[in-house]
């Protein structure tokens, strides 16, 4: 039997134009484009390892780096609260969470024996149906007192479970604050026999932004009118210290006085981040004073 030859059928080519010629060299390939950079194609350049390694944001480690880390004498967590929430017309919703974030590891980085545990953003905001409080205004977001106070307690349940010695709950919203208290009294009334680990709720955090950093404001001419209570000049400078890409800055310059019914109590119009840095320092500068009372008093 002879071999099967699969006859030699010509590409269909358009009327006029002649059949390619299979012994015609063919051109060379262009180059390979060049490999992307390692920043870009996602992958950790070995130059960029250590700056890796010596973030203090706990998600930013892995397991074996934190496991050194608390091994080393880093056993204080501090877990930063946030909140999603309005904040008027001009300042992002996730204000909050943007604060707590760069806050904690500003308190961190001071402390020198602390990480940071991912910002919670969702707590409770009021009930949802029929809305109240912020929950009147889109892209708030409401969770039960009881399912928040659960979370903060596993939460600490884990730090403990894997070595860390302080547990710091940091809230930067002041709705929650006794929910935090609540939350640090109980697992360290359970935890009193065998005090390896200890939950602070750090209440000064918040409360300074109510006291020392409205006196500040005030004596550098802001009138308690405008410095105000949510969304206000207060909030809105704290913001642009932090980020200012919180702010709606161009929009703010050319807006009439809010209202309190655009979810603003105060005016926000004349924050400057040279005013929020005020808060910032005070909110720093008592936290860890703070954290170091509670971790260095006996157990």
């Amino acid at each position: 039997m002879r071999p099967f030859v699969q006859p030699f059928v010509p590409f269909p080519t358009r009327p006029g134009r002649p059949l390619p010629d299979p012994h015609r060299p063919r051109a060379p390939l262009p180059p390979r484009p060049a490999a992307a950079p390692a920043s870009r194609t996602g992958a950790l350049r070995a130059a960029d390892a250590p700056a890796a390694t010596a973030s203090v944001q706990l998600e930013d480690l892995t397991w074996t780096e934190l496991r050194d880390r608390i091994a080393a004498g880093t056993t204080t967590v501090l877990l930063p609260v946030g909140g999603t929430e309005q904040s008027g017309p001009y300042v992002a919703l996730g204000k909050h969470n943007v604060r707590a974030r760069v806050l904690a590891e500003a308190i961190a980085r001071r402390l020198g024996n602390a990480v940071v545990a991912p910002v919670l953003p969702y707590v409770p905001e009021g009930a949802i149906q029929p809305p109240a409080g912020h929950m009147r205004y889109a892209g708030t977001i409401s969770v039960p007192a009881s399912a928040f106070e659960s979370l903060l307690e596993h939460a600490a349940r884990s730090f403990r479970q894997h070595g860390l010695r302080d547990v710091v709950l940091l809230g930067d919203h002041g709705g929650y604050q006794k929910s935090l208290e609540r939350v640090a009294a109980k697992l360290n009334r359970e935890w009193a026999s065998d005090p390896r680990c200890r939950v602070l709720a750090l209440t000064d955090y918040y409360r300074v932004t109510q006291t020392a950093y409205v006196d500040a404001l005030a004596q550098h001419g802001v009138p308690a009118a405008d410095i105000g209570s949510h969304a206000g000049l207060a909030d809105t400078a704290l913001a642009l210290a932090v980020d200012p890409s919180l702010v709606r800055r161009d929009a703010l310059a050319h807006a009439p006085r809010p209202t309190e019914r655009d979810g603003v109590s105060g005016d926000p119009r004349h924050a400057t981040a040279e005013l929020g840095r005020l808060g910032v320092q005070q909110i720093v500068d008592t936290a860890v004073s703070a954290i170091q009372r509670s971790t260095r008093a006996p157990r």
